[in-house]
């Protein structure tokens, strides 16, 4: 892969002293780059524009929720309570 600019070839050489990377690589990139003149620094590239996404479409409404009966008020405290037992395996 070759050196896109200057900056590179100067991180590659000082990872090279510090022993990060082989002389090998160093070399293949050196080689690949070739005598080509480089720019000191490269910019990143732009972040492109997205293309319009359509829009979802809104959630519908929920339904309002009956008031409780006799019997579901009763079932309210100990309903998860019984069922976590269930899920356990254990029975009174």
């Amino acid at each position: 892969m070759p050196f896109k600019s200057q900056a590179q070839r100067r991180k590659f050489a000082q990872l090279l002293v510090e022993g990060k990377i082989s002389p090998q690589t160093f070399e293949e990139w050196n080689r690949e780059t070739g005598a080509r003149k480089l720019p000191q620094h490269v910019k990143r590239k732009a972040m492109s524009k997205r293309t319009a996404r359509p829009k979802r479409k809104a959630a519908s409404k929920r339904r309002a929720r009956s008031k409780p009966t006799d019997a579901s008020k009763r079932q309210t405290g100990g309903g998860k309570r019984r069922s976590a037992r269930r899920r356990a395996g254990s029975r009174r």
